[in-house]
């Protein structure tokens, strides 16, 4: 095998590189300690899933004659039948109503909000204001203005609705979705903004066109998150609610659980319909949501 030297050093150049410190194959170490504990949080995750739909396809029953574990020898979808059957439509069809109603218009407000502060925050003392009371929000936690709250949908005539609802959802919704909208169109390069604004593009022209398009990860990351945060909400609906037909999915597990006082199947049962939409609603966004969780991290 003939091998080819430098003419200026008589370096071998056909010779593979020497490997310096710490890159040889030894220097791969096993993270053990690191996989353990990831193993024990897929068990802690995996057991509780595990348990309740396996216990929602068992009977009243068998479920206490059985181990709770145990796979059901004679699966039975008798408990889906009866919560399906205890108006779970309803139910199911204000939460839908209420998390749209919230999350549409406040990702929309947030994202024009969002805009306005990065492309005029230097230059408008307004819109610095407005951005400093929107970074204030974050701190206020809704168990402190319960009262305010109620008291003012009192005074508006609105109690026991779902508009109830949506409104302070939404205003809990805008300030972190600001913050996260603002993060991520600082990062879109300000020639982009100038190339748009040379060739005679309004602001309007530009937020749709350029913007948007870009931002849709964090547009759907935000999303996603205020969707839960309301879908599970249950304090808003307690406090703002009195008539079993305002009743959202939250608030109808604890009737249920109440309905069904010896009857775990059943409550089992309610909670995996209710999760149903969260698991589907993740695997539909998975990609822009951890695309936008993880943007900027390998900068």
């Amino acid at each position: 095998m003939s091998t080819t030297l430098s003419p200026e050093r008589g370096v071998d150049l056909d010779a593979p590189p020497e490997q310096g410190p710490g890159r040889g194959r030894g220097s791969w170490r096993h993270n053990w300690l690191g996989g353990l504990a990831g193993w024990l949080w897929l068990v802690v995750v995996v057991v509780p899933i595990y348990w309740i739909v396996v216990t929602s396809l068992k009977s009243r029953t068998i479920y206490y004659q059985e181990n709770p574990f145990a796979p059901p020898t004679e699966p039975t979808l008798e408990n889906y039948q009866s919560v399906i059957e205890s108006d779970f439509a309803r139910y199911f069809l204000n939460s839908v109503v209420v998390t749209l109603g919230a999350v549409l218009p406040a990702v929309l407000v947030s994202f024009m909000a969002a805009y306005a502060i990065v492309r005029g925050g230097a230059a408008s003392r307004f819109l610095r204001g407005v951005n400093v009371l929107f970074l204030m929000g974050l701190a206020i936690p809704l168990q402190a203005v319960i009262i305010p709250v109620y008291l003012i949908i009192i005074r508006l005539h609105m109690y026991d609705s779902l508009l109830a609802i949506i409104l302070p959802s939404i205003a809990f919704a805008v300030p972190l979705s600001v913050l996260v909208l603002a993060n991520f169109i600082r990062d879109v390069p300000k020639e982009l903004f100038e190339s748009m604004r040379m060739d005679g593009a309004t602001e309007w022209r530009t937020l749709w066109s350029l913007a948007f398009p870009l931002t849709r990860p964090a547009l759907v990351t935000v999303s996603i998150y205020n969707g839960l945060t309301i879908w599970n909400g249950f304090l808003l609906p307690l406090i703002l609610t009195q008539s079993p037909e305002q009743r959202t999915l939250p608030l109808a597990l604890w009737t249920f659980q109440g309905e069904y006082g010896v009857n775990v199947p059943a409550v089992l049962a309610s909670v995996v319909l209710a999760t149903l939409p969260i698991v589907v609603l993740y695997a539909l966004g998975r990609r822009q949501l951890l695309s936008g969780l993880t943007v900027g991290f390998g900068r």
